[in-house]
C-alpha cells in the first residue's frame, strides 16, 4: 500500500474503526473501511493503518508514524537491534 493510500485511512478512520474493520475482514471476507483487494493484503494494510492511526492519536505526525511503523516491522524481521 503506498502512503498516501495509507494517509487517507488514517484521517477518515478511527483507531477502533479499523480495529472492527479488521474484525469484519477476517469473519466475513469484506470489511466497512472499503479496502478490497483478493488476498490476505487487507488484512496486512488494515493493521498497518491502525498502527499509524494509533500512534498520531498519542500526537505523533503522520510521517513520524509511517517512520516508527517502518522501525517496528524491522525489529520484527530481525533487521534492527
Amino acid at each position: 500500500m503506498k502512503s498516501q493510500d495509507l494517509k487517507k485511512i488514517v484521517e477518515k478512520y478511527s483507531a477502533e474503526q479499523i480495529e472492527f474493520c479488521i474484525r469484519q475482514q477476517l469473519d466475513k471476507g469484506e470489511n466497512a473501511c472499503e479496502i478490497v483487494d483478493k488476498t490476505d493484503d487487507v488484512i496486512t494494510d488494515l493493521s498497518k493503518a491502525e498502527v499509524v492511526r494509533e500512534l498520531m492519536e498519542q500526537g505523533m505526525k503522520f510521517s513520524d508514524a509511517l517512520r516508527e511503523l517502518g522501525r517496528r516491522i524491522r525489529a520484527v524481521y530481525g533487521k534492527e537491534e
